[in-house]
């Protein structure tokens, strides 16, 4: 059962996060190490993102983006990161610092590959992809068509992490997070089988 906890301003200090101890023989994952590259690099993966989707929706809408469809995506930020929290199991941490515009979830449990891919693209799929299908089965649905592609592209970060855990996790292996960093390990009963 998933418990939620409200931890505040990240204060930019990994060290300060609650997360998931080191396990023998961890491995880091290949990944930007630092917040600030990493927001360039998301950043810069969202507008890609937000090209293609917002593109397909002017040229289907043929009319600019609906303004509560943006409405609708500022109100799910905070959902997006509930739906992230229910695939946690036991405790996990909400954090936010809204002037670099952060807001996530860490918690102290670990995933399989497929947890972990479930856990980053349920938001991603209720808020962006979803909505952004119905509106392709029928046009006339332009707010849910503007929340999905704006919502879809708010997912970069998600994608970004799913992609290394799918390129980087060997099968058997479980991935956890650990300041702001990802790692994965074998667990002792993988080793004794493989």
């Amino acid at each position: 059962m998933t418990k939620f906890h409200f931890a505040g301003r990240y204060n930019d200090d990994p060290e300060s996060l609650i997360t998931h101890p080191h396990e023998p023989d961890y491995v880091p994952f290949k990944e930007v190490q630092n917040m600030n590259k990493l927001a360039v690099v998301m950043n810069i993966l969202a507008l890609v993102i937000g090209v293609i989707t917002i593109g397909i929706y002017l040229v289907v809408a043929r009319k600019p983006l609906e303004v509560w469809g943006w409405v609708l995506f500022i109100l799910s930020l905070v959902p997006h990161e509930f739906l992230h929290a229910l695939c946690f199991k036991g405790d996990v941490y909400m954090y936010e610092n809204l002037r670099k515009g952060m807001l996530f979830v860490v918690g102290p449990g670990t995933f399989s590959k497929g947890e972990f891919i479930f856990m980053s693209m349920l938001p991603n799929l209720v808020f962006g992809f979803i909505p952004f299908l119905i509106f392709l089965t029928d046009p006339s649905h332009t707010i849910l068509g503007t929340l999905g592609a704006v919502a879809i592209t708010g997912g970069a970060g998600d994608y970004y992490n799913v992609f290394n855990v799918l390129t980087q996790m060997p099968k058997g292996s479980r991935t956890y997070m650990h300041g702001t960093n990802s790692f994965w390990y074998m667990p002792a009963d993988s080793k004794q089988n493989g």
